[in-house]
């Protein structure tokens, strides 16, 4: 139910212990001449990883020995990063480091340092896996990003184990060269719109891309109902690991899986989260789905409340507009999909087999990046699911129709496609930049502009290094718990409103401060304990340009 009176919002900030000043900020100027609020979710990368070479901000220039210097299990600093991507590797690099602090020295070209990846992999470069001219473009591998390896990484704020708890190794330490990116050069462009970076906000939730997206709209962690099956639960060696990788190996017994460990067995480590809790990659209960998952693969539908489900009791327009939606979910196959031999089948052009797909989805569409579509309130036949769950198409269509009227609903969620979300792994860094220009001009193009806060962040790391320290760890204050927040990401704000033409927002924040934003906006409630207690994002209007 929607708040409409101060004196409510008074309220909840003493039962939630928020200062009065923070709970008051919301009804004041200038958020409350927003009339449209646009978050743009990307993909897959730490705040030094992409925006680490931006003026003004706490980035590259400002990360000291102690939060980058990497470390191997037994603590001892590296002297190279080991690498396995195999544009990364010596040879053909030369090898000028030597290392001996592991069992098993080795070479490499790359000292134990942050290190631009641009040098190696060129935005030109034909190194994306699904290329063929299809998808060209400069492509690491993808590296991994769960919830426990997250938490083993940032050793507690030290920041000094990403390399160790990762898969990709030394990968975690490669940064692009910011001034580089097509989204910096729009924003330096002459006539570019007024925004922020903020450089202080954290992915909500430790892991991956399905469980920082349930945080988006949920603002928590989904629970399996009952009693989950025992081999979708993850098992962790007394260090939190579930996994062994080519740095870190322990003789204890490992599974890394969808599901937090069991509580109370032999196996389950104190400290450590427990309980039938979703952290990693599971899909949907609903169409679209990968098909063929066996049970434990697939989570039941969720029934906890999401902001979508506020906007739409309190009568405010909103949508989740995402790349390839119609093509997933509709009766329109995806670029080079036809129909299969078999009823209920299409051929993927790739392999030309057919795949066991209602309808045709694209390739790179992400069942696991829908997350309203692992809800009851959003299942197929709902009028949720029919109002509401939107084909990015449709966005452009709305924010570009007309240059007179505006017809964005008052939330838009956009979330690209795969191919141009910035996915390490499956599409390039520049073509995924260049998408978010051609969303950012048909917003700034568009009738909407003038009243619209465009929020442009990323859901999480993607297994990438950052220097600063999450809240809650290494001694650093502010809104946390077993979930998170984790790594740093990259965040922009778009609007007129702002008080200069480029700003730096320092004010910590993490996902749920996107919540917090649109509920105080709209006079929503908190959907759970993070998102009433954190930092919105309206300190952006009060901030200053570098230098000033």
């Amino acid at each position: 139910m929607a708040r409409r009176l101060l004196t409510g919002m008074l309220l909840l900030a003493m039962v939630a212990g928020v200062p009065a000043s923070a709970a008051t900020a919301a009804e004041s100027e200038p958020l409350q001449r927003v009339q449209h609020i646009v978050v743009i979710y990307q993909e897959n990368h730490s705040f030094d990883n992409l925006y680490g070479g931006w003026e003004g901000v706490n980035g590259l220039s400002a990360a000291d020995a102690a939060h980058s210097t990497q470390i191997g299990q037994a603590g001892a600093p590296y002297t190279c990063l080991l690498q396995n991507d195999p544009n990364l590797t010596s040879p053909p690099l030369t090898a000028g480091c030597r290392d001996t602090t592991t069992a098993k020295p080795f070479s490499s070209h790359f000292r134990n340092a942050p290190f631009g990846i641009d040098g190696y992999i060129a935005p030109t470069a034909n190194t994306c896996p699904h290329g063929g001219g299809s998808n060209p473009g400069g492509c690491t591998r993808d590296l991994v990003h769960h919830y426990y390896q997250e938490i083993y990484q940032h050793n507690n704020g030290a920041q000094n184990r990403y390399v160790t708890g990762s898969d990709a190794v030394g990968l975690v330490m490669g940064t692009y060269d910011t001034t580089q990116l097509p989204v910096y050069q729009y924003l330096h462009a002459d006539g570019h719109p007024r925004y922020a970076v903020a450089d202080n906000v954290f992915q909500a939730a430790f892991g991956g891309s399905f469980l920082n997206h349930q945080w988006l709209v949920a603002g928590a962690t989904p629970v399996w109902p009952g009693t989950p099956p025992a081999s979708a639960q993850s098992i962790i060696d007394a260090n939190g690991m579930p996994a062994d990788y080519p740095l870190y190996h322990t003789a204890t017994a490992k599974r890394d899986r969808p599901l937090t460990q069991a509580c109370d067995q032999p196996t389950t480590v104190a400290g450590f989260a427990c309980g039938p809790h979703a952290i990693n990659t599971i899909q949907p209960p609903y169409q679209p789905t990968s098909p063929g998952q066996p049970a434990p693969r697939q989570l039941p539908p969720q029934t906890a409340t999401t902001i979508g489900d506020e906007l739409t009791a309190a009568g405010i327009s909103w949508a989740w507009y995402s790349g390839g939606w119609s093509n997933a979910a509709g009766d329109v196959g995806g670029p080079g999909w036809t129909n299969g031999d078999t009823p209920g089948t299409c051929t993927d052009p790739a392999t030309m087999a057919d795949a066991v797909y209602p309808n045709c989805p694209d390739r790179l569409f992400q069942f696991h990046h829908q997350p309203f579509n692992y809800y009851a309130s959003f299942a197929p036949g709902t009028a949720q699911r029919a109002d509401h769950l939107r084909d990015e198409a449709e966005f452009l269509n709305l924010a570009t129709g007309s240059v007179d009227a505006c017809n964005l609903p008052a939330v838009s969620f956009v979330k690209p496609i795969g191919a141009e979300n910035e996915h390490p792994g499956y599409t390039g860094e520049s073509r995924g930049s260049q998408h978010l220009v051609e969303l950012l001009t048909a917003i700034e193009a568009g009738a909407c502009a003038a009243d619209t806060m465009v929020v442009v962040t990323y859901d999480e790391f993607g297994g990438q290094w950052d220097h600063v320290p999450p809240p809650g760890q290494g001694g650093v204050a502010g809104p946390h718990d077993q979930w998170g927040p984790g790594t740093r990401i990259p965040t922009l704000i778009l609007s007129p409103l702002l008080q200069a033409d480029f700003v730096v927002d320092h004010q910590q924040g993490d996902t749920t401060s996107i919540l917090a934003t649109i509920e105080h906006r709209f006079g929503l409630d908190p959907l759970g304990p993070r998102d009433a207690t954190v930092n919105d994002l309206s300190g952006v209007f009060t901030a200053q340009a570098p230098g000033s």
